[in-house]
């Protein structure tokens, strides 16, 4: 029965250990991202993950030596994923705000972005003031529901606010009807309008200004990765990388790292 007892405890120890190894990522940047979200980080119909943010993180992860790993996430759990170290980083068009500069530790602003309105195109709404009794939604948990709740006038006037997980599940709900508006990131809406052949439309009249940032743990290890991964990002603008990756996304350099 000792000897038994001792071959338990030592398997739980290992245990322990494994667990706790696989918590740390050694040797591994594990990048949180919401998969469907054109053109930072989706999912191909193949099941690969690429993306404008994928392309910057495989590079920089490349790098820094360590193993690059995509790990769709719940968006609406992004905090929690990150706190609990499943995650290294959220890096997926990650808006920076004042809320989550108090949970988070972030890099500086690596491509600047807008909350917009995006409408069908014969849908008659041409400004923020058109929307007033319509039907608009939204991601749960995203900053375009920050925007929303941020601008009391726009939300007041709204007929109804509509919650989604995903982006481009909305768009889908409002090209059959389903809502009249929907409130999302502009580089979002216009690369999935364009490559889409949407008959969407973005409303001339943005909703709010916002910067992409990548976001880390408020922690010792947090904040040494965060330094690490800014200076490798301005390592590749310095050397034309960046304006590469860009111009394969956007048709041009649109990245304000290092400017």
């Amino acid at each position: 029965m000792k000897k038994t007892l001792l071959s338990i405890a030592a398997l739980l120890t290992v245990l322990s250990f494994a667990g706790c190894k696989k918590a740390s990522n050694e040797g591994k940047f594990v990048l949180g991202l919401d998969a469907s979200f054109p053109p930072m980080g989706y999912t191909e119909a193949d099941g690969e993950i690429t993306g404008y943010d994928i392309d910057l993180a495989k590079e920089v992860a490349k790098r820094l030596n360590l193993e690059f790993v995509a790990k769709p996430i719940n968006w609406e759990a992004k905090e929690m994923e990150l706190s609990s170290g499943s995650i290294d980083c959220i890096w997926n068009g990650f808006t920076i705000t004042e809320e989550r500069l108090n949970a988070m530790s972030f890099t500086k602003p690596y491509l600047n972005n807008d909350q917009v309105l995006v409408v069908r195109a014969d849908s008659g709404i041409e400004s923020l003031k058109d929307a007033a009794g319509k039907i608009v939604g939204c991601q749960s948990g995203s900053s375009a529901e920050d925007a929303i709740n941020d601008n009391a006038d726009f939300a007041a006037s709204l007929g109804k606010l509509v919650f989604y997980e995903e982006n481009l599940t909305a768009l889908t709900d409002l090209e059959v009807g389903g809502v009249d508006a929907v409130v999302m990131d502009s580089v979002v809406a216009n690369y999935t309008i364009a490559t889409g052949k949407k008959n969407l439309k973005v409303v001339n009249e943005a909703l709010a200004k916002e910067a992409y940032g990548i976001g880390f743990r408020k922690d010792e290890k947090g904040a040494k990765l965060r330094d690490d991964v800014q200076k490798t990002l301005e390592e590749m603008s310095a050397d034309g990388t960046v304006a590469q990756i860009s111009l394969k996304w956007f048709g041009s350099d649109i990245s304000v790292i290092g400017k």
